[in-house]
């Protein structure tokens, strides 16, 4: 398992290389020559994600690696990074979780023009809250993300919980061939009607893991990063209790998962402290059991034979301060309503496959509707408009037999009920995972004015029709 390459703009250093995450020994850096800010480059590339013997896989990865470099910033900070696109095809960037001016959404012909090849854009905003971000492409998403365009965002608070070390999971997944290169056929229309596009080859920071080596006693601060296309992880660490302590990059009261699970849908962040109280040379993995039979080891917690440090006790976890959301105004707020409809076996006003059922799909149809209507990425136009600065409660009703990540732009909201049931927490987030036949209502405050995508976060569902555009204004 290795860790991203780093860019800082502080001291405008590009990584070179990776290193394993036992050894925590910095990065082989050159200094930018570039002195406005980043540079992230699109480009075809080949990484080694199963290892030997195998041969390199070709991706296409910013900087030609997969995840691409970590951005790590602080709170507050100006971020300038020019994009340089050298594909064959148009592409953007989108800065998740960020509630950057709707210009630098990158969302391709609603907030920007493509970045044809050989082009290239600069994006420009500050940083207004700390928290673990990332950023990926919004264009032609099904390949572009599963060829492994996207990279971690980290914007660290002015004071950092103490911790011996602060870790990034990228996870993802690829669909690859006997020889490691990845399969074709995206956007496969059966899939796309069903669970989208899932991989069969699970990675952490583009490589499949193995050992995660650690010392007794110590504490990590371990992001983790869902960035695969339609892959849902539900992580249980065996032998290990680790807290919950922030969700889509905005602090939460420190927690224990429920069912021992931590379970990430496609773009969603969990920030964990993770508390290593095994023993020298305990070996305890962490598993996702999240499909029915199909049960899989993502690494193994490998402890070294070196002397433990002292032991913490989780009373000593304190609370992340809070980030900078208004708080929505519940009493006052304007409703509305999120139906989610389509796919395979799903139900709704559409038939279930949207268009006529099977010959519709296998005709090219759309598939997915957000109120009755399949938008489509060359025709969105908003269908909710809210007044700047009104508080917003949108009711999301899952009518089909697949989960959704619902993913709103330009805003971060709570999560005030489930199922009609007021949420524990009332976690911040930016995207909100729904399961089949269930309802989530989120609240938030409009005060980010734009025309701002929302929609579930599978890229196969987002094409087929699953999304619509909120204005605000």
């Amino acid at each position: 398992m290795t860790t991203t390459p780093a860019l800082c703009r502080r001291d405008f250093i590009i990584a070179a290389g990776s290193v394993a995450l036992a050894a925590a020994v910095p990065h082989p850096a050159i200094a930018a020559a570039d002195p406005i800010g980043l540079r992230l480059i699109a480009k075809p590339g080949r990484v080694p994600i199963v290892g030997s013997p195998h041969p390199e896989t070709a991706v296409w990865g910013y900087g030609g690696t997969v995840p691409g470099p970590e951005i790590r910033l602080s709170q507050g900070e100006r971020l300038r990074a020019v994009v340089e696109n050298r594909l064959k095809e148009g592409t953007t960037v989108h800065w998740h979780g960020i509630r950057v001016p709707n210009a630098m959404d990158g969302v391709p012909r609603l907030t920007q023009d493509t970045i044809q090849p050989g082009a290239s854009f600069t994006y420009e905003f500050d940083l207004p809250d700390a928290g673990t971000y990332w950023y990926h492409t919004h264009d032609n998403s099904p390949e572009q993300i599963g060829r492994g365009l996207y990279g971690p965002l980290i914007v660290e608070e002015p004071e950092p919980p103490k911790v011996d070390r602060d870790v990034v999971w990228v996870l993802g997944d690829f669909r690859l061939l006997r020889d490691a290169s990845i399969a074709g056929g995206f956007e496969n229309r059966m899939e796309m009607a069903m669970a989208g596009r899932i991989g069969n080859t699970v990675t952490v920071n583009g490589k499949v893991a193995k050992d995660f080596t650690v010392r007794a006693g110590e504490r990590i601060r371990l992001r983790l990063i869902n960035a695969a296309a339609a892959r849902v992880f539900a992580l249980e660490f065996r032998g290990h209790r680790p807290f919950v302590i922030a969700y889509d990059g905005q602090p939460v009261e420190p927690h224990e998962p429920e069912d021992e699970q931590v379970v990430l849908g496609p773009a969603m962040r969990t920030d964990l402290i993770l508390d290593l109280t095994g023993k020298p040379r305990d070996r305890l993995p962490i598993i996702d059991p999240f499909y029915d039979n199909l049960t899989y080891r993502l690494v193994t917690i490998a402890y070294s034979d070196e002397t433990p440090l002292p032991r913490r006790t989780a009373e000593d976890i304190a609370r992340l301060p809070p980030n900078t959301m208004p708080e929505p105004d519940l009493a006052a707020a304007e409703r509305h309503e999120i139906v989610l409809e389509g796919g395979m076996m799903g139900g709704g006003s559409q038939g279930g496959m949207m268009g006529g059922g099977m010959m519709g799909m296998m005709r090219g149809s759309a598939m997915w509707s957000i109120n009755g209507v399949a938008a489509m990425a060359h025709d969105l136009m908003p269908s909710i408009k809210l007044r700047r600065g009104a508080t917003a409660l949108l009711a999301i009703r899952n009518e089909t037999a697949w989960y959704h990540p619902v993913h709103l732009h330009g805003h971060s909201f709570r999560v005030v009920t489930r199922n009609g049931k007021p949420t524990r927490y009332r976690e911040w987030r930016d995207t909100v995972l729904v399961p089949p036949r269930e309802q989530a209502e989120i609240a938030f405050v409009a005060d980010n004015p734009g025309d701002w995508m929302i929609h579930c976060h599978i890229p196969d569902h987002q094409e087929g029709g699953m999304m619509t555009v909120i204005r605000v204004a």
